[in-house]
């Protein structure tokens, strides 16, 4: 699964500026400017590991000439029993000055991996896809995205300007799901789809008038959701979102729509522990 070096460059710089500022103090008055190290990136929590390159890219940005050994790719299952993910070997002070920043964007990438994994594999056998919304960190949807793909779920729109999705507010702000879908039919470039927020199944109704290409079904129980389906019998992409949990997602996807969207994936993932000993 490829992550472009440029989607993240920038990231990278943001974040040595805020976490170095003028320099790494400890590091500067502690080590000679001219050791050399190795250390081994090691995997303490069982998942799924993301961010490999990134945490890579880290290293290299202090150290050009580091040396990156990657024994363990992104999308792999590690049990936590300090797998070493990666080798990297460099000078001393670029090591330990690139550490935290490098494992924090592997940590965040990799919990996001593993819990997108978990949910998953409970809808395996369904036609469901699990799918990403909005709700990232800012500044590092890009990773975060990257991180739910490696795992096996899609992804929803990336911002607000590559899709069109109308929720609850545009709805009442325009008069209504007729309305607000007729008025991004007159504009939107024929190859957009259109997607529309509903509640019930009278709002169901409305937008299969208004021919909206996407459904999202929002908030249902099983047995408003499975009738929602049934309705809509395929005129439309049906979207389940809200209350979606481990506990809840197999059921759901048994109601038989197409996608559910899960803003835990990138809201509420926690980070797996990621070390960097140094050997």
């Amino acid at each position: 699964m490829d992550l472009p070096f440029y989607l993240y460059d920038s990231i990278i710089d943001r974040a040595l500026a805020e976490d170095v500022g003028t320099g790494d103090i400890t590091t500067t008055l502690c080590i000679p400017a001219d050791k050399r190290a190795t250390a081994n990136v090691l995997a303490k929590s069982a998942g799924v590991v993301a961010g490999v390159d990134v945490g890579a890219a880290v290293f290299r940005k202090l150290d050009p000439d580091a040396i990156w050994e990657t024994l363990i790719v992104d999308g792999a299952v590690v049990d936590g029993k300090r797998n070493v993910i990666a080798r990297v070997s460099g000078n001393a002070r670029a090591l330990l000055t690139a550490e935290r920043l490098a494992l924090n964007f592997m940590q965040r990438m990799s919990g996001t991996a593993t819990i997108t994994r978990r949910f998953v594999d409970l809808v395996a056998g369904t036609k469901a896809r699990i799918v990403d919304i909005r709700k990232t960190t800012p500044g590092l949807r890009v990773l975060e995205r990257y991180a739910v793909r490696v795992a096996g779920g899609h992804n929803h729109r990336f911002g607000l300007y590559d899709a069109v999705l109308i929720k609850d507010n545009h709805i009442k702000a325009s008069g209504g799901i007729v309305t607000a879908i007729q008025a991004a039919r007159r504009q939107v470039p024929h190859t957009m789809k259109i997607e529309v927020e509903t509640t019930n199944l009278d709002e169901v109704r409305e937008a299969l008038t208004a021919k909206a290409d996407i459904i999202l079904l929002d908030n249902m129980d099983l047995v408003t959701l499975k009738a929602a389906v049934d309705l809509i019998d395929g005129r439309a992409v049906t979207e389940a979102s809200g209350g979606v949990n481990e506990a809840t997602v197999a059921s759901i996807a048994a109601t038989g729509v197409d996608v559910i969207s899960v803003g835990a994936l990138t809201h509420s993932a926690p980070a797996m522990d990621i070390s960097l000993d140094f050997v």
